[in-house]
């Protein structure tokens, strides 16, 4: 009897794990043939978010030449590595460009047809265009995986998710914005994936007051402008008529930082340096947990410090009032952050050459402006040095941070859910938008249809219109009678809209404090509340508590979703072909 597996995600989590099969299958699987089972009401290679069906005026958030769907020898991993081209390689693109989505949906397509072609002739694939309602079934025996509009389940012997980004039920607070919209007659759109919001709602020249700076921000403010018909001449955006203004506030009150603009030279921080898998190691083998602040954020800070000073001191010495080695060995013994501290003021002579991450995550903390006005002109200028800063080689320690913060989120990945504070964090310093993007942003506040709120911001329904007001500008408000949370879902299990994951939820499957389903960090099955995995379920992504960085990842950078995506599948063909145990203790 053919074996069955069933992947309910066709998404890029879904391609990724379909071309380890199809790289480990001839080592490991020796089955009497399987068929392989993708659930997903969107074609296989991009679903739901990278659909080819979208907006071609949406871009990715990566330069062509930093986006693969292939490992190379940098992934740590027991699988032969299958290397295959960038997205850059494959579509014949300058590298520094970011591609439209639509065309990343037809390279993931490309690298899924590839994936499938290269299995085994003992196994086939099989799309069901349907989306997956429940999977239920004894923990020793077959599953099944229940599936709308079809009245009989898909039979699995294993099961393994890989639903990416999900809907969320509201939250309290959603909730009530939501009911006083509908009772007087306003505008509210909740956290959603931009591309499927109704934006039609928001009219022409009126004010909309937006919650979130991040990416799903620009998407928005990408669709209710050039979408409707204006264009950028130059650093001028000559307007439509169509265009709501948008009021933005975020708690930081500004923009995600600025891709780099410049490329390495020279040689690496060598990372890991003071977070590494020793001191992961460590942090798991405590009695009693770990704290992420007080525990794993000072490892982190030194590591991120370690890859800015590294550059500085051998790119920039003339910056510098010591050398390199005196430096690197106090800054290895300094025992605390004063202690760090001291030595960095003593040895970096110029304030904008030191790392202040404090400084980095709240750059309006305590910053007052007497008008909104001024505020605009202030923010304006924030984002024009952010710019210039960004794209000039000169602050290339701001490009070790970057990798250091890439080989961090590596090592984190392997603690499980540690709070969702450093996912913002990281997004907020490491996969901000396109140069272009922000001077977009810049572009659309000299001509009034953009304008800033402030750090802060909180909004409140009352008198029958949402207020926003920030502590930036003390005194400032306005009134819109349209309101929409720029930002994706929380992926929780409590609050899953997909009852696929309620379900799961029901069923036992164990949550972490944040809400997110835990997963054995070894091989990505679920585990139950008593701690124990499944032996036939697996789960990975964003809703897991091994989430990793990023959608994608950059070539030659270790990437964690390779090292996940490749664990989890030997284990299935282990499994499949009765020699877990062996595949285990590799």
């Amino acid at each position: 009897m053919r074996q069955q597996l069933v992947i309910v995600g066709a998404g890029p989590r879904g391609t990724g794990i379909l071309e380890r099969l199809a790289a480990n299958a001839p080592e490991l699987y020796a089955g009497p043939g399987l068929d392989i089972h993708l659930v997903d009401p969107h074609p296989p290679g991009g679903g739901r978010i990278w659909r080819q069906e979208q907006s071609p005026l949406l871009w990715m958030n990566s330069q062509a030449e930093d986006v693969t769907m292939f490992t190379d020898d940098t992934v740590t991993m027991a699988a032969p590595v299958r290397e295959g081209p960038t997205l850059h390689e494959w579509a014949g693109l300058d590298g520094r460009t970011f591609p439209d989505r639509q065309l990343q949906g037809r390279y993931l397509r490309w690298v899924y047809d590839r994936a499938r072609a290269d299995l085994p002739p003992n196994v086939t694939v099989h799309h069901h265009p349907h989306r997956a309602l429940r999977v239920d079934g004894p923990r020793e025996g077959r599953q099944r995986v229940w599936l709308e509009d079809r009245p009989h389940p898909l039979p699995a012997d294993l099961v393994i998710l890989a639903v990416g980004h999900q809907d969320a039920e509201l939250d309290p607070e959603q909730t009530a914005l939501s009911a006083y919209a509908r009772e007087h007659g306003l505008v509210h759109l909740p956290p959603d994936f931009t591309a499927d919001s109704d934006l039609s709602a928001l009219e022409p020249g009126a004010p909309v007051v937006v919650r979130g700076f991040g990416l799903a921000f620009v998407d928005l403010m990408v669709l209710v402008t050039e979408g409707r018909g204006g264009r950028y001449e130059g650093d001028t955006y000559v307007p439509s008529g169509r265009e709501p203004v948008l009021y933005v506030g975020s708690r930081r009150g500004v923009p995600y930082h600025s891709k780099i603009g410049y490329d390495w030279t020279g040689d690496r921080p060598p990372l890991p340096r003071f977070f590494g898998p020793a001191e992961v190691a460590d942090l798991l083998a405590r009695p009693g947990g770990f704290d992420f602040r007080r525990d794993v954020w000072p490892l982190v800070e030194k590591e991120l410090g370690f890859a800015h000073y590294h550059r500085l001191f051998t790119a920039h010495p003339g910056r510098t009032a010591i050398a390199w080695t005196d430096f690197e060995e106090k800054y290895a013994a300094a025992g605390d952050p004063a202690e760090t501290r001291a030595l960095v003021a003593a040895a970096v002579p110029d304030p904008a050459d030191r790392l202040d991450l404090g400084a980095l995550d709240r750059p309006l903390e305590g910053v007052r402006y007497a008008s909104h006005d001024d505020f605009q002109d202030g923010l304006r200028a924030y984002v024009e040095a952010d710019l210039a800063r960004r794209h000039d080689p000169a602050h290339s320690a701001d490009l070790a941070v970057f990798l250091g913060l890439l080989s961090v989120y590596g090592q984190l990945v392997r603690l499980g859910d540690i709070g969702s504070w450093w996912h913002g964090f990281f997004s907020y310093l490491a996969s901000g938008p396109p140069g272009p993007r922000l001077r977009q942003m810049l572009a659309l506040s000299r001509a009034g249809l953009l304008r800033f709120v402030g750090a802060g911001m909180a909004v409140t329904a009352e008198d029958g219109v949402f207020r926003a007001t920030s502590p930036t500008v003390p005194g400032f408000s306005v009134e819109a009678r349209a309101l929409v949370e720029a930002r994706l879902p929380e992926p929780t299990l409590g609050r899953a809209r997909d009852s696929l994951l309620r379900e799961l939820h029901a069923d036992g499957a164990a949550e972490t404090p944040e809400g997110l389903l835990r997963v054995d960090p070894g091989d990505g099955r679920i585990l139950d509340r008593a701690g124990r995995p499944h032996p036939r379920r697996f789960a990975l992504g964003p809703y897991t508590d091994a989430r990793a960085p990023g959608a994608f990842t950059r070539p030659r950078t270790g990437g964690p979703a390779f090292r996940q995506n490749d664990a989890t599948a030997r284990a299935v063909l282990a499994l499949l072909s009765g020699s877990l145990e062996k595949e285990l203790a590799r």
